[in-house]
């Protein structure tokens, strides 16, 4: 397939759809005029900085303009979808929702099902996905070029995968704004101010993370290095791990599994 291929984006004005459609442009992987977006206002809002680009607010009409058609709706919003992609590729990012169930929906059976987060909006989420034996090698190379535009896209072998990711890397920044949001309580009961409590917190979180991904390193051994060390922290692990917080988030994630698995 063409490098520029006409791409669709259906819901291109929610936040996914949005953060898709500017890094395809900003990066110059598509140019605006091969860039179709629809959305119920069919407003060009979003894209004023790219003219070129061509908003419409019926779905039906993205479908016949598009070669590539991106799903960037809520999944409650499938039924409702009336289009007709005529065999087209098309690009589900509709958590819970299986490539079966977007098949039959869409009237395409060449379909690939990706499980964004909101990361997506700097560039840094983490997509995988999975393609039904329909899609094509180079049908597969683009898709994997226009996800990695929004992070780090990566392809799975089976479609279970997909449903425990959706409910692991899918949260985006929700795990760790909950270990945010504990912290913070913490730091403001022991009397700091709201403005130097979020900073720090923050900080140590985001710092953290980055340092964790540059080293490379295995978080086990981080931790163990940590507590080897018998200070402060190790300290603090110690009492975390003895109350059960590694046990408390294997429950939440198996109890987000069986939720993102329900709809099979």
């Amino acid at each position: 397939m063409s490098q520029y291929a006409v791409i669709g984006i259906i819901g291109g004005q929610g936040w996914m759809g949005r953060a898709l459609g500017m890094a395809l442009l900003e990066q110059g992987i598509v140019p605006a005029s091969q860039l179709v977006i629809s959305s119920r206002s069919g407003s060009h809002q979003a894209y004023r900085d790219w003219p070129d680009v061509r908003c419409v607010k019926d779905s039906r009409e993205l479908v016949t303009l598009a070669d590539v058609i991106v799903l960037s709706v809520r999944p409650e919003d499938l039924a409702g979808l009336d289009i007709e992609a005529d065999g087209k590729l098309v690009v589900s990012l509709l958590a819970t929702t299986s490539l079966q169930k977007v098949a039959s929906q869409v009237g395409s059976r060449r379909v690939v099902r990706a499980m964004p987060n909101a990361a997506a909006e700097i560039r840094r989420a983490y997509f995988p996905w999975f393609a039904s034996p329909q899609v094509t090698e180079s049908e597969k190379r683009l898709v994997q070029v226009l996800l990695a535009s929004c992070g780090t896209a990566r392809e799975l072998s089976a479609e279970l995968d997909l449903d425990y990711l959706t409910a692991l890397s899918g949260a985006g920044p929700a795990y760790p704004a909950l270990l945010a949001q504990s912290m913070l309580e913490h730091a403001r009961q022991m009397g700091l101010s709201d403005d130097i409590a979020r900073e720090a917190v923050m900080q140590t979180l985001v710092g953290g993370s980055l340092l964790l991904e540059k080293l490379g390193t295995d978080p086990g051994d981080m931790v163990e290095r940590m507590i080897a060390y018998n200070g402060t922290t190790a300290k603090g692990l110690r009492t975390m791990m003895d109350e059960g917080i590694g046990q408390a988030i294997h429950r939440g994630l198996d109890a987000a599994h069986r939720a993102a698995s329900g709809s099979r």
